[in-house]
């Protein structure tokens, strides 16, 4: 059925989630769940990883735009659908209308990475680049949706498209039973919202956490005053769940089941990016990896069983490198160093041996020389390194002044 007054105003019953799973059969992965030694350690209690990152276009997505382009009647079907989306919704509409034989059309920013862009073209859609936000991308699209009679697919502001992303809290309660928490991400809130409706018709007593990144927070205010409340110029790396205002339909869900919703820094989730690519093997996207990114930053606030929902893995290689970069200095693995010695043969060597000594790994050398706070004889050398940690820095330092070197603050 396409979007009205009417589904706005429709709850979501743990019978639409369980009739989204049999129409998902052979169309969505059941994904892995996977334990977290690390993170066991670390929370003090069993710690499972819902790996969502390893569904059909790498993120949960799918599920809903496949519930909710299935249920479009033959007419709407015939008109096609449109959406608007910088990535992973993109790529669950285009696959869903491919897979049902409906006509897609998907605006995307023009920044939007190139790799999105070409996933998105690749599983069927026709792609048109527009504005430079998703706010402006969106209006395009309502606006094609308007003139042409497509139907406009939601990320998450619809009964059956919270109905599909509830899916994957019926293979938590299959996956592992004795759940007492569940994470989860929280952009618009259609996943949360979801997982919260199957979970707790089953296991009232389970805890739904909610987590957003700190700078595009819009829960929190929205449920302090009781509506919806739109944020301006929300910020983060975590593209996944920069949403300015939380859905109508998912709001309400959120404020009746979710039990809590925190919300995480950037250095937290550059943190959790890293932890799953070390330790968990796995590629995951910064807002896939907000509820690692809360456990890191609070492990005694959760009772176990844990299941950390992974809600996607579509990551930019340009942004996972600066990510990592940002996660490994965020962990004291990165030290910047700034020095003077003797400007004589040698003695830059003479330095390099002492960081070699002391397993330091250099990265990057910057030698100056003619400086007018330099004497005559001396020279100062910028050194980026990399470290095995916050004692390992400490380790170095010491081992520098003790070789006789004056570090510069």
């Amino acid at each position: 059925m396409s979007y009205s007054t009417a589904d706005s105003l429709r709850t979501v019953t743990p019978d639409d989630v369980r009739g989204a799973q049999k129409m998902l059969s052979g169309v969505a992965r059941t994904t892995a769940m996977e334990g977290s030694r690390y993170l066991s350690r670390l929370v003090g209690q069993p710690v499972h990883l819902k790996c969502e990152n390893l569904q059909r276009t790498g993120s949960f997505k799918l599920r809903g735009a496949y519930v909710r382009i299935a249920g479009l009647l033959p007419e709407e079907r015939a008109a096609g659908v449109v959406a608007a989306s910088a990535g992973n919704h993109a790529q669950g509409v285009a696959l869903a209308s491919s897979l049902l034989g409906v006509r897609s059309t998907v605006f995307m920013p023009k920044g939007a990475p190139l790799p999105k862009i070409s996933a998105t073209r690749e599983y069927g859609a026709e792609v048109r680049l527009h504005g430079q936000v998703v706010d402006e991308t969106l209006a395009a699209a309502q606006e094609y949706a308007a003139r042409t009679g497509a139907v406009f697919i939601h990320p998450f502001d619809h009964p059956d498209v919270i109905a599909g992303q509830g899916t994957v809290g019926l293979e938590i309660l299959e996956q592992c039973p004795e759940v007492r928490t569940v994470v989860v991400g929280i952009g618009g809130g259609g996943l949360a919202a979801g997982i919260a409706v199957a979970v707790k018709a089953v296991r009232p007593d389970v805890r739904i956490v909610g987590v957003q990144a700190a700078g595009a927070a819009a829960y929190p205010p929205s449920l302090a005053a009781g509506r919806p409340v739109a944020l301006h110029n929300p910020a983060t790396m975590a593209d996944g769940i920069k949403v300015g205002r939380p859905g109508d339909v998912p709001f309400a869900l959120i404020g009746e089941l979710v039990d809590e919703v925190c919300t995480v820094s950037e250095d937290d989730l550059s943190a959790a990016l890293l932890l799953c690519l070390e330790r968990a093997k796995l590629v995951v996207e910064p807002a896939g990896a907000s509820p690692v990114a809360a456990l890191l930053s609070r492990p005694g606030a959760f009772e176990g069983p844990v299941v950390a929902v992974l809600s996607g893995g579509n990551v930019d290689p340009v942004l996972m490198q600066r990510v990592l970069r940002h996660g490994m200095a965020a962990q004291g693995r990165y030290l910047a160093v700034r020095l003077r010695l003797t400007d004589r043969p040698g003695a830059l060597a003479t330095l390099l041996g002492v960081l070699s000594g002391v397993e330091a790994n250099v990265l990057d050398v910057s030698h100056i020389r003619t400086d007018p706070r330099l004497g005559l004889t001396e020279a100062e050398v910028e050194l980026q390194l990399e470290t095995m940690g916050p004692e390992h820095c400490t380790e170095v330092g010491r081992a520098l002044r003790a070789a006789g070197y004056t570090v510069i603050d």
